[in-house]
């Protein structure tokens, strides 16, 4: 029987937004494969447990996956944790779930914080609909094809970026996306939580006016929806009547679906342009 990976988010930022389930969970495990192992042993030891750990990063994660993969297929429980947040988002540990479920090794989410997710809550932009699209290109040219291919999404855009990049980032915002409401959310769940919250503008003039520190989710509101010009009623009747060779009847019907005109309407301006022979 081969082990379990179990993927644990935890902290953001506050050590008491950890769950009970994560904390039993780690606890129980026979091995932590961390981001940083470094960083993991302070949330390790903050709640007591003493666990084998191991690094899993973007650099290393083909040789340590492939390690982490034989002790579950020799029946060991794994526990996959990031620096902070919820494993798999934005972090290479999509590879392990997808190598682990080929194999048909049972992965069992244990849920908690997420930065994008509590950004959002507290946004106050629509959040009904959002997409999350990580962390832009560090290169401007690439940044501002990346903000092209995401203009016409809809709902909210959700951005990771790094602080020393945010005025940037913004910048091309603006450049490619226009004056639109944006939130700045960083620090989220420590001490110096913020929201920045404004037009592009306005927000990166507050963020000018000190150095920005820690982790940075940036928020952008959808952008005004396009109204597509309808074409007028004497135009579409005239092309209905004469190009399509439709009947007077059948060209008032369809012209006031098009122009959103009523049908009585259409029909006197269809007759109109029968009598005059076409005439707009």
């Amino acid at each position: 029987m081969s082990g379990t990976l179990f993927i644990v988010a935890t902290p953001i930022g506050n050590l008491e937004d950890m769950t009970y389930r994560a904390v039993r969970t780690l606890a129980q495990v026979d091995l932590i494969a961390a981001e940083d192992t470094r960083h993991s042993l302070k949330l390790l030891n903050h709640f007591n447990i003493s666990k084998p750990l191991t690094s899993y990063f973007d650099h290393n994660q083909q040789f340590k996956g492939e390690r982490i993969l034989n002790a579950l297929r020799q029946g060991k429980s794994v526990a996959l944790i990031s620096d902070a947040g919820t494993p798999c988002v934005s972090d290479p540990g999509y590879h392990l779930v997808r190598d682990a479920v080929a194999e048909g090794i049972s992965v069992v989410p244990i849920p908690g914080c997420s930065a994008a997710i509590t950004a959002i809550s507290v946004s106050g932009l629509p959040s009904d609909t959002f997409t999350f699209a990580g962390f832009p290109p560090s290169r401007q040219g690439k940044r501002r094809g990346f903000l092209v291919k995401v203009t016409d999404l809809p709902g909210t855009l959700v951005l990771y970026e790094a602080p020393h990049r945010l005025e940037e980032t913004l910048q091309d915002i603006l450049h490619v996306l226009g004056e639109r409401q944006v939130v700045v959310a960083r620090e989220l769940t420590k001490i110096y939580e913020e929201c920045i919250r404004g037009t592009v503008s306005e927000v990166m003039a507050s963020v000018a006016k000190g150095k920005v520190r820690g982790e940075v989710v940036i928020l952008i509101a959808p952008g005004e929806p396009v109204q597509e010009e309808t074409e007028p009623l004497d135009k579409t009747l005239h092309r209905l009547l004469y190009e399509e060779q439709l009947s007077v009847k059948d060209a008032a019907r369809k012209a006031a679906e098009i122009t959103g005109v009523t049908r009585n309407e259409a029909y006197s301006e269809a007759l109109r342009l029968k009598n005059e022979g076409g005439q707009i």
